[in-house]
């Protein structure tokens, strides 16, 4: 089909808008432990729904995955297994600082180290330096990562603006130190999801032969790298939540106990204060009714996370084989997609209210540099698509790379 750069930037926005969406869901679950619905959301995003599509859209799949290179499966895994620490602590970052200032600071460093560690230790960094489309590109990922610290200039200015009261009306567990502790791990061991998808380039290619020869469209290939790697992000995450689980007992709750904090001392007291009105009836049964959890809406709400959350990488796939030669810029156009949608949902969510103006600024100048740079890198990908002095310069450019390597 074709390199289509600006479609691929329309993919990676709505990935972008996937994964600013996918925790709105855990607002919903009611008495549930953090390791419980991440656990269980984790399923659905990690083993069942990339399962599911890659099997739907790519034929003979696991025909395909047993003849990858052995190296290509294994670490596109390791990768994922790293990458799973970041998830892990990445949801902690929201957690602790909330959407608007929680994503800018993980996915800022985030961009930096999946975007250039790729093609630097590919060697591709050379190559992209000595063309216009590549020198384009590389100046709109220095564009988002201006974007990215007006966003995280915001979220300070915020935070210094707020009581204490006010950053916990939005944010309930607001901590601004153990929050930007947690980001900065998390921001550094996400990039590891690119360097998987890198890892398991040749198991794309694989599929992509697959694909093409039984008449399919080539916008799947990069799906069974995606089973590949979340596995390895599922192992890291399977096991620290059985780990809480068992610590905490709180395996229980997946069959109607509620969270230990839900069924506190205070909230029984506050339970029989009640109980005084005759509207409200007997202490017991308002107790019951205090400790009541939503099994069914809890189920519902984890796996609706979960299958949102893998939306953002499926079409970033899609994307991906849209961007041509400089793929490599899809990493800097899904995180500045992110952080855009994950602004806008703070924005929505009332995260920004009582901020001064200056605040607003910051936001509005972070939004606006983050949408010019995925324009920029789109342009620079559709330059290097269409421009065949550029194919020349890169070819050239390639070939003297190799002389330069030659003893």
């Amino acid at each position: 089909m074709g390199p289509n750069p600006f479609l691929g930037v329309i993919f990676h926005w709505i990935g972008g808008l996937a994964s600013a969406s996918c925790y709105l869901p855990f607002r919903g679950i009611k008495r549930w432990s953090w390791e419980t619905y991440w656990l269980l959301q984790g399923f659905f995003s990690w083993i069942i729904a990339p399962m599911f599509f890659a099997t739907l859209l790519v034929p003979h799949l696991w025909p395909i995955l047993h003849a990858a290179p052995a190296s290509s499966i294994g670490y596109a895994y390791f990768w994922g297994v790293l990458w799973g620490f970041g998830g892990l602590t990445f949801g902690l970052s929201i957690r602790y600082l909330g959407i608007a200032l929680g994503y800018p600071i993980a996915l800022g460093l985030c961009t930096v180290f999946g975007t250039l560690m790729p093609p630097i230790f590919s060697g591709q960094i050379h190559v992209i330096l000595h063309t216009t489309a590549g020198q384009i590109i590389l100046f709109g990922i220095g564009v988002c990562t201006l974007g990215i610290v007006f966003s995280g200039l915001a979220g300070r200015s915020k935070e210094s603006e707020l009581t204490t009261e006010q950053k916990t009306e939005t944010v309930e567990e607001f901590h601004y130190v153990k929050g930007l502790a947690v980001s900065i791990f998390a921001g550094i061991m996400s990039a590891c999801f690119a360097y998987g998808l890198a890892a398991g380039k040749p198991i794309g290619d694989i599929a992509k032969a697959s694909l093409v020869s039984q008449g399919h469209s080539d916008l799947w290939q990069n799906l069974p790298i995606l089973v590949i790697v979340l596995w390895g992000g599922f192992t890291t995450n399977f096991i620290w939540c059985v780990i809480l689980l068992v610590r905490n007992s709180s395996f229980y709750q997946y069959f109607g106990a509620s969270a230990p904090n839900f069924d506190s001392q205070d909230n029984i007291i506050a339970a029989e204060a009640l109980s005084s009105s005759p509207m409200t009836g007997n202490p017991l049964r308002l107790r019951l009714r205090t400790s009541y959890v939503p099994l069914r809406l809890n189920y519902i709400l984890a796996a609706l996370a979960g299958v949102i959350w893998y939306f953002q990488f499926f079409f970033y796939s899609m994307g991906q084989t849209k961007m041509g030669k400089y793929d490599f810029s899809s990493w800097t156009l899904h995180m500045a997609s992110i952080i855009i949608f994950s602004t806008i949902w703070g924005i929505m969510l009332h995260e920004w209210r009582g901020t001064s103006a200056k605040t607003r600024w910051l936001v509005a100048a972070g939004l606006a540099l983050l949408v010019g740079s995925t324009i920029i890198v789109g342009y620079g990908n559709y330059l290097s698509a269409n421009s065949p002095a550029e194919t020349q310069a890169m070819h050239a450019s390639h070939r003297i790379t190799l002389a330069q390597s030659k003893p």
